[in-house]
């Protein structure tokens, strides 16, 4: 069973991840896939929030 530092590095992982994604879908004008993407990063965001992280350097889309 993964622990709380395990836990939060894969959400900081997928936070990183779905930011890259979200900056190609809004240079491609996909708005849908942005759309879809920020509802993602939005939880990430979230779940990372309140497990105590500084999203300060790590947050490229501050939205």
């Amino acid at each position: 069973m993964p622990n709380g530092l395990e836990i939060t590095k894969t959400a900081i992982d997928d936070f990183r991840k779905i930011q890259r994604y979200m900056t190609i879908a809004k240079k491609e004008n996909a708005t849908e896939t942005y759309a879809e993407l920020k509802r993602e990063y939005l939880s990430l965001k979230a779940i990372l929030t309140v497990a105590g992280v500084d999203l300060t350097d790590i947050d490229e889309i501050k939205e």
